[in-house]
């Protein structure tokens, strides 16, 4: 009994053993809130970008009444000239212009002009009113940033005075509008700014509607000069080296904005690619990975503007009087891509106009100003008449507050030049120089500088023959509204000595 007993024992403790499972550890919590597809734009604000004017906007005013100028000579700077014509103003546009006058709208403003000239409302292409205003004073130079060369983030509209004592007498002397540019001292100065001729409490009020953007350079003496102690450029050399770095930076910076733009519109596709898959998913199906945002690109307002350049968006003016520069600017153009619209001054455009109307480039010039620095010597007064009688779109500018006053006469002599050198200007051709032309070099010659039905009511009334010394502006109309009426005289401004309230100051 004792032996079957420890068999037993012996057998059992040597038999297979059975394995036993150490305990399984807790399970790891799972986080049961998805991260966020968070898009970075939202953190990079862009400010309030402003949105101009519609361009119909110039065409329509509910202020202005109807107007009838009957029995003058109506020059349209359209190719026709009427006797005896008429143009009706209605509601802020011109809406008849001929020889046969139709009935006057009801409680229109009829305007005997026998013996009178109507012509479009002279536009300046280039002046500094307003930033320049008079008194002329440290405290009022508002026209040049002349911190750095390339300052092309600079706006005009942020220093300009609508209440300038200037404003009144360029609209005595028939202009409805002005662009208003910095100055040339540096290479890139900034955005101009387009204004109706009147004044006003604050700068929004003057804007021309729609009209598109322009930013001024220069090129020449007046960079390098300004530059060349305050570490340069010295040179032309460097004045075209400084241009081609900053439009070379702003070619890459508007590459980084493209790669950005690419990037994140390929985000954006996956992020609701993945919201459509996850609203499918099925249970104990893993979520979408998150794929991170692309970051924008920090903004830069001086390389914004020059990429918008390079992109087509902002009408180029450039300050330039020398055919070498004339031609160095049209290379560099070229070579970054973009269109210059009018070189302004342009002294010697006359030796490569065959350059700049195959580009058709304008130019913005004087009447009979050379000689007063040395890149002006060989400005000759046959400058514009050349230009045209190549098929060149040639403006007579001021750059001056005198010489807005007179544009009129500027043209006039610069047709008798062009005329006494054999070149065949036609009254309606030299009306083009101060009124279609600078219209189309402010881009905005589809609602304004021609007197045709359709178009803005921006009207000067003369007393005579335009061309004339002897003549004055009768009347200014602006958008349907007569600005200035030389019969009361002209409006003085709160900033004048001798003015009271309610003095019209019946000077001319």
């Amino acid at each position: 009994m004792l032996r079957r007993c420890l068999l037993f024992v012996v057998v059992a403790a040597c038999g297979p053993r059975t394995k036993v499972k150490p305990p399984a550890p807790p399970e790891d919590p799972k986080l049961d809130i998805a991260d966020e597809w968070v898009d970075p734009e939202i953190d990079y604000p862009r400010g309030i970008k402003r949105t101009d004017a519609d361009r119909t906007a110039a065409l329509n005013n509910a202020s202005a009444k109807p107007i009838v100028i009957e029995h003058a000579t109506v020059m349209t700077a359209a190719g026709v000239t009427y006797e005896d014509g008429t143009v009706v103003l209605d509601g802020g546009a011109i809406t008849y212009v001929g020889r046969d006058a139709p009935d006057p709208p009801a409680g229109a403003m009829v305007i005997d002009g026998t013996g009178l000239y109507v012509t479009p409302g002279i536009i300046d292409a280039h002046s500094h009113l307003g930033v320049y205003p008079s008194p002329s004073a440290a405290a009022h130079g508002d026209g040049n940033e002349a911190t750095s060369p390339i300052t092309a983030q600079i706006r005009v509209v942020d220093a300009y005075w609508p209440e300038d004592p200037q404003i009144p007498r360029a609209l005595a002397g028939g202009v409805t509008t002005a662009l208003i540019l910095p100055g040339s001292a540096n290479l890139i100065g900034g955005h101009g700014y387009t204004v109706q001729m009147k004044t006003a409490a604050t700068a929004e009020e003057v804007r021309f509607p729609g009209a598109p953007d322009s930013i001024k350079m220069a090129c020449g003496e007046n960079p390098k000069r300004v530059y060349a102690d305050k570490g340069g450029p010295s040179t032309r050399m460097g004045e075209y080296a400084v241009l081609r770095a900053a439009f070379a930076e702003a070619a890459a910076y508007s590459a980084k904005l493209r790669g950005y733009e690419r990037s994140r519109a390929l985000w954006l596709r996956k992020r609701e690619r993945a919201a459509e898959l996850d609203a499918a998913r099925k249970p104990g199906v893993k979520q979408i990975d998150v794929v991170g945002a692309p970051e924008p690109v920090a903004r830069d307002l001086k390389l914004e503007t020059l990429a918008a350049i390079l992109r087509g968006e902002i009408l180029v003016q450039i300050h330039c009087y020398k055919s070498s520069d004339i031609a160095r600017m049209v290379e560099l153009a070229d070579e970054f891509g973009f269109a210059i619209r009018s070189f302004h001054h342009a002294l010697e455009a006359y030796k490569v106009r065959d350059l700049l109307v195959a580009h058709d480039i304008a130019i913005n010039t004087w009447a009979d100003w050379y000689g007063f620095k040395m890149e002006s010597f060989d400005g000759i007064p046959e400058n514009a008449g050349l230009f045209a009688e190549s098929g060149g779109r040639a403006t007579i500018h001021s750059d001056s507050a005198i010489g807005i006053q007179r544009l009129n006469q500027e043209a006039g002599k610069a047709r008798a030049a062009a005329r006494d050198a054999g070149i065949d200007i036609t009254e309606d051709a030299a009306l083009r120089w101060i009124t279609a032309n600078p219209a189309w070099v402010l881009g905005i010659d589809d609602v304004t500088g021609t007197l045709e039905v359709g178009k803005r009511a921006d009207v000067t009334v003369w007393s005579g023959d335009p061309f004339s010394v002897y003549t004055q502006a009768q009347l200014v109309v602006i958008a349907g509204e007569v600005a200035y009426d030389r019969a009361q005289g002209r409006a003085r401004t709160d900033y004048e000595l001798g003015n009271s309230a309610g003095d019209r100051g019946g000077a001319p």
